[in-house]
Formats: structure tokens, C-alpha cells, sequence
């Protein structure tokens, strides 16, 4: 403490050395994503009201509303708008959004046109759910620099390279059992080939595997919230799949390395889209405050 010379004898505390915005990572393009946020939910909310409706009047007034409130919903808005806007940069972000909506439009139009999945509202697939994957994008993003901070100093490639294969041959596996009953469809082969190129092609080990984890983390309250409140269903009825869960994860791995590819191609042609995706030796510099 400091003495405060118009006070004698009275002592005034210092400056908080970090702002609660500061240690968030927040900056002027974290409100930006925080607003189109806002702004799609509610675009949503007026141009699919009907939807609203149908939700709304499962409310009963026989029971109290705190045990009727979607608080996993809320708890999942929550984060997922704390993560968007932890250290947001518009250049790098903007790529990611586009490669996760065009990347959640290809994996919703497979899923429920195989009908391995289908919406309540029967859409195939519906539109309102699009603008999910973007989002969920941004806060995988997120997840993942904080975890490849976090485990910086742990980078025995023997223990990454050990894991690599069991765990992504196993979900491969997963998903051709997940997959099977819709083999006749060119959609699905697709999605296996395209699957296995990614396994396949793949050098940052280390990243891939942390991309997967963060993935499937965010993805299991994705999961559970929409299957639990039969917003979508899956044809084997479980509430959710343990594929489904880890296919967010590997969703994730896609769209990372898709966008990978992107600024590669764009070295190649000399455009300078933004600062590439982290990978193993980078996003280091980018400093030890929040995700």
C-alpha cells in the first residue's frame, strides 16, 4: 500500500494489477463475436418463432419455473460465449467460422439425409442449426490454445505418437459400426474416405489429439442437451451415442485441418489470409492468460 499525501495518516490500495476483461482475454473483436452471437440467436428467434412456441408450451405453471428452466442450456450459452470472446482475433477467426459452417453444413446434410440422425422438425437438414457449428467452432478453437499452453512443457512425441493410432483407429472403428446399417449410400462412403485421408495424412499428432479431446468435451453437453430434450435423434435411440460424442471431436480435427490447408494454399498463390491454425510449436507466444 501507498500513502496518500492529501489523506496524512490514511493508506489507499493499489491498482488491481490485471482488469477481469484483461485476464478474460477480452478485446474489441470478442464483443464484435459476442454480438453477431447474440444476433443469430436472435435472427433465429423471430424467423423460426414456431419453434419458440413449441418449446414454450411444454412449460407447465403446476411446477416451479427453476425446476423447469434449461439450465444445461443456459450453463452451455454461457461458455461458449466466455470461450468466443477469450483473446478473439477477426482475421483468424473469420476462417475458422467459414470452415466450420461450411464444414457443419456437409456433416448435417450427410447425417440426416442417411437419416442417421434426424430433427424433430424433420428438415434435412434444417437450417437453424447451421449457425451451431461456427460457434462451437470458435469455442473449440479456444479450448485448444488454452490446452496446448497448458501442456507446452509435456512434449514427448513417444507418448503422442503411442496414442495417435489407438485412439483414432478406434474411433474409426466406432464409426463404420455406427455407420454400417447406411454403407449403400455414397454420402457415407464419403465420409469414411474422407475420414481415413485425415488419419492418414496427419503430422501434428500432438495437436490432433488435443483438437480431439477438446472437441469431444464441448461436444458430450452438446449431445446430451439435444438428445435428452429430443431436439435431434439418433436411429439407435441413445441419449447420446458414445460415437456421436467423439464424432465432434474428430469434427474438429477436420475443420483444423482444413483450415490448415487453407493458408497453405494461400502461401502458395501469395495471399495472406491470416495467422495460421496452432500446431505444436506454435500459439506459444500468444501469452499464459486465458484460453
Amino acid at each position: 500500500m501507498s500513502a496518500d499525501p492529501s489523506l496524512p495518516g490514511q493508506t489507499v490500495q493499489p491498482a488491481r494489477r490485471y482488469r477481469l476483461a484483461e485476464w478474460l482475454g477480452w478485446n474489441r473483436a470478442s464483443y464484435f463475436w459476442l454480438s453477431l452471437f447474440l444476433a443469430a440467436i436472435f435472427l433465429i428467434l423471430i424467423v423460426w418463432w414456431p419453434l419458440v412456441e413449441d418449446y414454450l408450451s411444454t412449460y407447465d405453471p403446476r411446477y416451479p419455473f427453476w425446476v423447469q428452466f434449461d439450465w444445461l442450456l443456459l450453463g452451455i450459452f454461457a461458455l461458449m460465449s466466455l470461450l468466443i470472446m477469450a483473446r478473439a482475433d477477426l482475421k483468424a477467426d473469420a476462417w475458422i467460422v467459414f470452415v466450420g459452417f461450411c464444414g457443419g453444413l456437409a456433416i448435417e446434410s450427410w447425417g440426416t439425409q442417411t437419416q442417421l440422425w434426424t430433427y424433430y422438425t424433420l428438415e434435412r437438414p434444417p437450417l437453424w442449426i447451421i449457425p451451431a457449428w461456427p460457434i462451437a467452432s470458435l469455442s473449440i478453437d479456444r479450448l485448444v490454445r488454452f490446452l496446448n499452453r497448458r501442456s507446452a512443457h509435456f512434449s514427448a512425441a513417444r507418448v503422442y505418437d503411442g496414442l495417435y493410432w489407438p485412439v483414432f483407429l478406434g474411433f474409426y472403428a466406432l464409426m463404420l459400426v455406427f455407420v454400417w446399417p447406411t454403407l449403400n449410400r455414397s454420402l457415407t462412403w464419403f465420409a469414411l474416405g474422407s475420414s481415413a485421408l485425415i488419419l492418414l495424412t496427419n503430422r501434428d499428432r500432438r495437436m490432433a489429439l488435443i483438437t480431439f479431446a477438446a472437441g469431444s468435451a464441448l461436444g458430450y453437453f452438446l449431445e446430451v442437451w439435444g438428445t435428452t430434450r429430443a431436439c435431434w435423434t439418433y436411429y439407435t435411440f441413445q441419449t447420446p451415442p458414445f460415437f456421436a460424442v467423439l464424432a465432434h471431436g474428430f469434427a474438429a480435427v477436420a475443420f483444423w485441418r482444413a483450415n490448415l490447408l487453407l493458408h497453405r494454399l494461400a502461401d502458395r498463390v501469395g495471399v495472406f489470409l491470416s495467422s495460421p491454425p496452432p500446431t505444436k510449436i506454435q500459439d506459444e507466444k500468444r501469452g499464459e492468460g486465458s484460453p
